[in-house]
Order: C-alpha cells, then structure tokens, then sequence
C-alpha cells in the first residue's frame, strides 16, 4: 500500500514522503496514529495545500522535543531490586521499570521511548540509557541499579 508520511517516521521516511509499505503496518499502525494517509489523488493534492502548515506543525514539535530534552541532563534513575552476593539480579530491569523510574521524577515517557540497545539490566550497577522524545532527539539518562535493603 502507498501511503504520504505526515511527520517522519524512523527508517522509513520524513514529512510528505510517499512510501510503499505493507498494508497492515498502514492499517494498524501509521494510520491510526496519524503518521500517514493512504496516497489517493485526493489526498496528495490536499497534502500539497497544507504542506507549509504541517513543516511549520513538525518543526514546532521538534523544538519543543529539544527542550525537554534539556531538562533530562544529569537525571539519575534510581530502581531497587533484590540481589544475589554476585551482583546478579533475581529478574530484570526492563524498560517499563525504567520510564516507571521517569515518571515518578516527574517525566512523562512511555515504556516504548526507553531505548535498552543491551537488552534489560540484569547487574547491579549504573547504566546511560537513551529515552527517544522525538524522531530526531535522544535524551541521555542515567539508570542506577542497586541491591534492596533486608528489613529486619
């Protein structure tokens, strides 16, 4: 299926693309979350009057991304996790646990927006993880990792 791209989606393309892609990734994914529209001539024509307002919409959302971005500088995540004497976890910190982390800072993230490229953490031990704010911005934070205290 073709579909114009209406902001610019990862390895696929930018802003008013016209990409080939399989029909249920448009159907389920891009359209749906209004990230493209199927390439009728309609459409297309409708996109080239509006092309100027939706640059103009994406660059605004990039600037506000770059923002917040700065207030994550020096951000330290700290998550307790029961631990052998080896330093190993009994589990793992997923991403999930990490944007958890996030919110409760005061960061409004999504579990998809934590970037583990390693996998989760199973140490205990400091990790730089990567939080994906827009297309085109990575926030660098820091995620510590440390034994639970027995409470006796």
């Amino acid at each position: 299926m073709q579909v114009i791209l209406m902001e610019k989606v990862g390895n696929l393309g930018g802003l008013g693309d016209l990409v080939k892609v399989k029909d249920g990734y448009a159907r389920n994914f891009l359209i749906p979350n209004g990230k493209a529209k199927r390439a009728t001539p309609m459409a297309l024509k409708e996109f080239e009057t509006r092309r100027a307002e939706l640059e103009l919409a994406a660059a605004e959302k990039l600037a506000a991304a770059q923002a917040y971005a700065e207030k994550f500088e020096g951000v330290v995540v700290r998550i307790e996790r029961k631990a052998g004497v080896d330093g190993r976890l009994f589990g793992s910190v997923s991403n999930f646990d990490v944007a958890d982390g996030l919110r409760a800072l005061g960061f409004e993230v999504e579990k998809s927006d934590v970037r583990m490229t390693a996998g989760p953490l199973k140490m205990i031990g400091e990790t730089e993880l990567e939080v994906s704010l827009h297309s085109d911005v990575l926030a660098k934070i820091t995620v510590s990792v440390v034994a639970e205290q027995f409470k006796i």
